[in-house]
């Protein structure tokens, strides 16, 4: 991990839950917070939408960010279902996730789509957890750094700063399956993530980047010690409140 940079490590709750779930997990988080002081990772709660109040009354003064899961890339307007960064900000948000690659699939977002949601997560005061990764077919073919690259020079705005993004290496092979990519396979693409964000940060060396896919308590340690590795986007063990800490405290 890179020293100088405090790590996150987010939560990513995908379609998962209900008020009272959101309520007990948070609630639990905010207690373990509170027991461990300054001495653990900054940690960052990612529900969904209909769940951000009662995440927000569970944390308290606590401190656990809360982020969205997506935005629109307009302020506001004629957009049936979504939700604007600018109503996420209103909700106690201070993140939000664009770019996933389950948006990218389900959604048909490109990369262009990803660059207009980011830079309205700017505009409107939150940091955009840019998502970026190769599939399967990607990666055996040799294209695994290429593509990651290529997608982050096409989806960060120009001009971001370690205030206003944060990049997550989710190869998309690895979410939800329990495969992880092998250690130097993962500092290999984080190394050419760093060296890419000169492209388009003045600021590279000090923008945090995540890995996720299928981060457990079991690798953490491991993966959260690799230079350029500055914390992980959990899925599946972000819904358990011990597992998510492990992996926070794997961190430090």
């Amino acid at each position: 991990m890179t020293q100088s940079l405090r790590p996150l490590i987010a939560g990513n709750w995908k379609m998962f839950g209900t008020n009272a779930f959101a309520s007990d997990l948070a609630g639990s988080l905010a207690d373990k917070m509170s027991e461990a002081g300054n001495d653990v990772a900054d940690l960052l709660l990612c529900p969904p939408t209909p769940l951000l109040g009662a995440v927000r009354s569970s944390v308290g003064d606590e401190r656990i960010a809360l982020g969205g899961q997506d935005c629109h890339a307009a302020e506001q307007g004629a957009h049936t279902g979504d939700v604007s960064a600018a109503m996420l900000h209103d909700a106690g948000c201070a993140f939000v996730i664009v770019g996933h690659s389950e948006r990218r699939a389900d959604h048909g977002e490109n990369n262009a789509t990803v660059n207009a949601k980011a830079n309205a997560a700017q505009v409107a005061g939150l940091v955009p957890i840019v998502c970026i990764g190769e599939t399967l077919e990607e990666r055996e073919a040799g294209r695994a750094v290429d593509v990651v690259t290529g997608q982050l020079r096409s989806s960060v705005p120009k001009g971001s700063t370690a205030l206003n993004i944060i990049i997550a290496y989710e190869p998309v092979w690895a979410i939800g399956t329990g495969k992880v990519p092998a250690l130097d396979d993962i500092a290999k693409v984080h190394d050419a993530i760093r060296s890419a964000l000169n492209d388009v940060s003045g600021d590279a060396e000090s923008v945090r980047i995540l890995y996720g896919g299928s981060v457990k308590p079991n690798n953490a340690i491991e993966i959260l010690s690799l230079d350029n590795v500055n914390g992980a986007l959990v899925g599946g063990a972000s819904l358990k409140a011990d597992e998510f800490w492990a992996i926070a405290e794997a961190a430090f």
